[in-house]
């Protein structure tokens, strides 16, 4: 998969747990798991825009391709 999601990275680096995370979000842990892992088909800009808010990061701190 050539675009590789790095929330991890950011969580770790906020030291945020996925659950909290995805709360403040307003999406399910589960959903939030899937992005995570690199297992979504798509991401809904509203979605990048509260990950990016909640992590206080840019869209390419996020994603990036290899």
């Amino acid at each position: 998969m050539p675009i590789v999601v790095d929330i991890d990275v950011m969580l770790a680096k906020r030291k945020m747990s996925v659950g909290s995370l995805a709360e403040r979000i307003g999406i399910t842990p589960a959903n939030l798991a899937v992005l995570k892992n690199g297992r979504a088909k798509a991401v809904r800009f509203t979605t990048l825009e509260a990950l990016c808010e909640a992590l206080e990061c840019q869209p390419g701190d996020l994603l990036r391709w290899e």
